[in-house]
């Protein structure tokens, strides 16, 4: 009895290995998910800075599968060198010492301090531009939203950073209230806000394109949700945008949307957000001068499309628990008129 138990477990090795190739299958499965834009990875790099993290990464990378093959080899050959029937059992060290030395400290010294030369190398690449930046984006981070501002903060805009593609852009980066981190997986490594102070940090796309941004720091409820995107354009086109962005909103021609204008500067809307050219001037909230010409809201969150507005107006604590956004108590036809009103505003 005992010899047939002991043959029932000399199978069993065989069920470890049908699990490992079941993990093995599963990750590869998940990793196109992990390479769509609502996961972006420094490994798709689109812009200098990234593709410098992203040459560093491989390197390690290689140097650590070169690494455990050497390992692993002498594992192999002290295995099957220990089980050959013909082995003869000698003790004695020929070249123990030696190469314990050269392989066990010079070589990974050697490595190691080339690796931190190009780390040190890349850093300092990555803290200035290799040309003077072309302009300058003042980026505040919020519980739990993007702040952007153009020309000094004569233009203001919410959770999506427009920037000329194939150029350097200084960003100044400061926080209105706790610690956030800034950061663009596709272009650049991510960089702190600290409370009562400017940290700085530059972006550069090599082509037009849409970039995702996350905040990076655990900042409360709602850090997951601190979305942000980076929009680079051509630079004709983004001076179209910034054009259209200079100017105040648009008044409404429609009845419904003259409407819905009452109803936000008469209702709490007006006490947190500011439309310019209209007597909406708070700062609690994002600007909403241009706000139908984003694609998103609740940074980045929900699409800009009626439904979620209305949804987010009337309950955004509903789908975003813990924004400092309350709910708006409006009637039926006050709420669809106030949406008219925020989807002109181009």
């Amino acid at each position: 009895m005992g010899r047939t138990r002991g043959r029932n477990r000399v199978a069993m090795p065989g069920a470890p290995n049908r699990i490992g190739f079941a993990v093995v299958l599963a990750v590869i499965g998940f990793l196109p998910a992990a390479c769509d834009e609502g996961s972006p990875s420094t490994l798709d790099s689109r812009g200098p800075g990234a593709a410098r993290i992203e040459s560093l990464w491989w390197l390690m990378l290689w140097i650590s599968v070169v690494a455990m093959a050497v390992v692993l080899g002498f594992l192999i050959f002290a295995f099957v060198k220990g089980r050959r029937a013909d082995a003869v059992a000698d003790h004695r060290a020929r070249w123990g010492e030696p190469f314990i030395v050269v392989a066990g400290v010079i070589i990974p010294a050697v490595i190691l301090t080339a690796v931190f030369a190009l780390s040190l190398r890349d850093m300092a690449a990555l803290a200035q531009p290799d040309e003077p930046a072309s302009m300058t984006i003042e980026i505040v981070g919020h519980d739990w939203w993007w702040e952007a501002r153009y020309d000094g903060g004569e233009i203001v805009t919410a959770n999506e950073i427009h920037m000329p593609a194939g150029e350097p852009v200084r960003v100044e980066l400061t926080t209105d209230d706790v610690l956030h981190s800034f950061w663009v997986p596709q272009l650049q490594a991510k960089t702190d806000t600290v409370p009562g102070r400017v940290n700085h940090t530059w972006l550069e796309a090599d082509k037009p394109g849409r970039y995702r941004g996350q905040c990076a720091e655990f900042c409360g409820l709602q850090h997951a949700k601190m979305a942000f995107f980076v929009v680079a354009q051509s630079p004709d086109d983004f001076d179209a945008w910034l054009e259209e962005q200079s100017q105040p909103a648009q008044q409404p021609v429609e009845a419904s949307a003259r409407a819905g204008q009452g109803v936000f500067l008469n209702s709490t809307c007006s006490g947190c957000h500011a439309i310019e050219g209209t007597a909406a001037t708070a700062d609690v909230g994002p600007d909403l001068t241009h706000l139908a010409s984003r694609d998103t809201i609740a940074a980045g969150v929900l699409d800009n499309n009626r439904n979620n507005l209305e949804q987010f107006v009337s309950d955004p604590q509903s789908l975003k628990p813990g924004a400092i956004m309350p709910p708006t108590q409006l009637s039926s036809q006050e709420l669809q008129a106030l949406v008219d009103y925020l989807e002109q505003l181009e």
